[in-house]
């Protein structure tokens, strides 16, 4: 086995302390989306014109309630989960004692957070949607959720920091297991990024809410916020990429392209996925071009680390399929396991990603971006990513990381209801995402409820498109609930060995460089490009003469 990736025994059992801790992350995971998923459906409803909500619910709260619980709470708390699963895994078999404790008070404080924001949503406290945009006001135990949810998640990726640097100190000289090496990106990734996030809600809208202060900077707060919204779309991928790397190769029977330049995608992830908000505020006015153009173009930096995850996984499927005998240009396809839904899931994924990541070029490009600024399409992009790649990568893990930590078997039958799941979900996102993206360009806005806009002509050509969506949606919902289904027959499989899959890295591959783990070199290259790309605009905005504004509750 190559010195750069470590991988514990197969034989040895999942420690079942570890095991508690994963499975909680995942089950509450899979909780929101249950939830996430009946408000989305029936926001799809309305939004088609199919039905109408009965009095006390409104469609701006099921909107608030879908995109909290599905695109924050379900990709939190899995995200986590798995991360701790790979490195009690890989490095040396278990946690230590007070990362898994970490890793606990970080669970109770982000349940407890949902179960209060969720609570606020539901009474119509805070009907101000996930990007929770001021001047909309939401209660302020709404926002103090939020904080909890946070600090949880710091508790989280503290635990995983701690368990890393130990198994370093301990293990002198060595390179460290891939997955944990990507894990602690991950969570540096999430804990830089969430700085932006905590001080907006600590500083301006916990006070403002309370009524302390009269007004908040608006220009400011969205800055803030998309300092995080947009490292927050790296932080559901990445993941995805852990398991694209690391265990699909194994679980084909094959092994990793390049150690060297899995390591190297994710450090530039890294660096180039924090500075780059300001290409979601390509149309607000007060920011200068000056400093749009230079997030735009580190954005687009952005795009050589998927390229080169994307050469890296064909690589890998060829020299494998090449290995067990394919021939032809194209023959390593027929070699495979298309029947795995450990692979036909995140596969799918993948497959999903090329239209996604070619939408968010679009998103990011300044000239393109006014074309479908604040429509539809942006909703049919959000979908494919995360709601697509994402979510289905997410789910092929589930399939076999349930078995391996709870001592149960992955039966044939499973396999086919994960694959009539996986291909439900793929094709009612695609009927959702495509009617989404085709409005979108016919200037369909996102965010608004069904209305005929006073029987404007534009309107019945968006129709159709409405009701696509929400058939789609209706398609997803049965994914959903298979999906749960699947999890509880997960749970009562029978009694038996699954292997945690985590691959090698080929013979042939160069060795990784040292240089890839001065984690002190790759830090300080990222505060240094964050504090160039905000640290001017946002003394600008803190001193500029922006009067701000008073809270609006408009529901």
């Amino acid at each position: 086995m190559s010195t750069t990736q470590t991988a514990a025994s197969p034989a040895k059992a999942y420690s079942p302390k570890d095991a508690k801790l994963v499975l909680a992350h995942i089950l509450f995971a899979f909780a929101a989306l249950l939830l996430g998923g009946i408000a989305g459906v029936l926001q799809g409803l309305v939004r088609g014109g199919m039905i109408k909500l009965p009095a006390g619910i409104g469609y701006y709260q099921l909107l608030t309630a879908h995109g909290v619980l599905m695109a924050l709470i379900f990709t939190t708390f899995f995200i986590i989960g798995f991360l701790y699963s790979g490195m009690s895994k890989t490095l040396g078999g278990e946690l230590l004692a007070l990362p898994r404790r970490l890793g606990w008070l970080g669970f109770v404080l982000m349940a407890s957070g949902t179960v209060i924001g969720t609570i606020f949503i539901l009474l119509n406290k805070a009907t101000v949607l996930y990007t929770f945009y001021a001047p909309l006001k939401a209660s302020p135990y709404f926002y103090i959720a939020l904080t909890l949810i946070v600090i949880g998640s710091w508790m989280s990726g503290l635990g995983m920091f701690m368990n890393y640097r130990y198994w370093k100190k301990t293990h002198k000289g060595q390179m460290s297991p891939l997955f944990s090496f990507m894990a602690v990106i991950v969570m540096l990734l999430w804990q830089v990024a969430t700085i932006g996030v905590a001080a907006e809600v600590l500083l301006q809208l916990i006070p403002w809410s309370f009524g302390w202060v009269e007004t908040v900077n608006v220009l400011l707060s969205r800055t803030l916020f998309w300092y995080f919204g947009h490292p927050l779309v790296y932080f559901w991928l990445l993941p995805a990429y852990i398991c694209w790397y690391v265990i699909i190769p194994k679980i084909i029977g094959g092994k990793m392209f390049s150690d060297a330049l899995a390591r190297l995608s994710f450090i530039l992830f890294l660096l180039f996925s924090i500075p780059v908000g300001f290409h979601h505020q390509l149309t607000e006015p007060g920011i200068s071009s000056f400093w749009k153009y230079l997030q735009v173009v580190l954005t687009f930096m952005v795009i050589v680390p998927s390229l080169m995850t994307a050469f890296s996984m064909f690589a890998m499927f060829e020299t494998t399929g090449r290995a067990k005998g394919a021939k032809g240009l194209f023959g390593w396809v027929k070699v495979l396991p298309w029947k795995d839904v450990r692979f036909f899931a995140p596969f799918m994924g993948m497959l999903m990603f090329i239209p996604a990541g070619a939408g968010g070029i679009i998103n990011a490009s300044n000239q393109m971006n006014q074309v479908v600024h604040n429509t539809l399409w942006v909703t049919g992009h959000f979908h494919l990513t995360v709601a697509t790649s994402v979510a289905l990568t997410f789910f092929g893990i589930t399939y076999w990381l349930i078995p391996a930590i709870t001592g149960r078997q992955l039966t044939q039958r499973l396999h086919k209801l994960g694959i009539w799941q996986t291909v439900i979900w793929s094709a009612g996102m695609l009927v959702m995402s495509g009617a989404m993206h085709a409005v979108g360009l016919l200037g369909s806005p996102r965010r608004t409820s069904y209305t005929t806009y006073d029987d404007h002509p534009a309107t019945f050509l968006w129709m159709p498109y409405h009701v696509s969506m929400a058939v789609g949606g209706m398609i997803v919902f049965v994914a959903v609930l298979l999906m749960v289904y699947n999890i509880i027959a997960l749970l009562r499989a029978p009694k038996g060995e699954t292997e945690y899959p985590i691959a090698e890295v080929r013979d042939a591959s160069e060795p990784t460089p040292k240089l890839f783990e001065r984690w002190g070199l790759w830090i300080g290259v990222t505060v240094v490009l964050i504090l160039v790309a905000y640290t001017i605009p946002v003394s600008q905005m803190i001193g500029g003469d922006s009067p701000g504004s008073i809270p609006f509750v408009t529901w």
